[in-house]
């Protein structure tokens, strides 16, 4: 029986997991995957100073609130695909917690959502760089504004020289898709043709001078080549500045 790719979907319950759902959700329709979805809430946030009786019944009642919103979600988002999704809620520590459920589920992707507030507590706890720092697999990581389709039409680009079968989902993923790649070069840094092992696939250039505006730059070309998922090599010194400041959703290869 062939194996699925097994993606771990983290999310807090806010806006935006709807969205990071649907996206794991497209995802694992290209890939044959199946979804684990884990939402963990600071538990902090949920009990501040109360006695343990008082506290726990809040507790309790805001796990059945989560619960609720989460059943709710991933049926819609099932109603018609045919892709398994499991959920688990946890409360503590944001960290912890999730190393324990990167340890526990063993994913193939990690995909969790990016968002420009700083009011989010899932995303002002530095998750990412957790996440980064706790995983050496891929890592997608899901643009608001730009919601990834299971369509041959989706566009992909890379920055930089990029392994693009280090595995088989992300050779899947370029697979998938019938345009040409869109490559983004800073100076020196192009993608070498032995890191893309479908030859027939064409490839755009575009070549940057680095300084100061180049990520601006390259920003603004990806939103005027509309592409809907860029991959990048997740040691790239500047990863967390193209993270904040690229907007578009993300594959973070090793």
């Amino acid at each position: 029986m062939k194996q699925k790719c097994k993606i771990l979907v983290l999310s807090d319950i806010d806006s935006s997991t709807e969205k990071i759902i649907k996206n794991g959700v497209n995802l694992a329709k290209i890939v044959d995957g199946e979804i684990s979805f884990f939402c963990v809430k600071k538990a902090t946030d949920i009990v501040e100073k109360e006695s343990q009786l008082s506290a726990m019944r809040t507790i309790n009642e805001k796990f059945l609130e989560v619960d609720n919103k989460i059943k709710k979600i991933i049926k819609e988002q099932s109603k018609n695909e045919d892709v398994k999704i499991n959920y688990k809620i946890s409360f503590g520590n944001l960290k912890n917690e999730i190393s324990k459920q990167i340890e526990e589920t063993n994913p193939d992707i990690i995909v969790l959502g990016k968002s420009k507030s700083k009011v989010l507590s899932f995303v002002g706890d530095n998750i990412i760089d957790h996440v980064l720092k706790e995983y050496s697999g891929t890592v997608m990581i899901v643009s608001d504004n730009n919601l990834l389709e299971a369509s041959s039409d989706i566009s992909l680009g890379l920055l930089g020289n990029v392994n693009m079968f280090s595995n088989k989902f992300t050779e899947t993923i370029v697979s998938y898709s019938d345009k040409s790649l869109i490559s983004f070069c800073i100076n020196d840094d192009k993608l070498d043709s032995k890191n893309i092992n479908d030859s027939s696939k064409k490839i755009v250039e575009f070549v940057f001078e680095k300084g100061d505006n180049v990520i601006k730059h390259i920003s603004h070309y990806l939103s005027k080549s509309k592409v809907n998922l860029l991959f990048i090599n997740r040691k790239k010194q500047d990863i967390k500045s193209i993270i904040k400041n690229l907007d578009c959703s993300l594959i973070l290869t090793t």
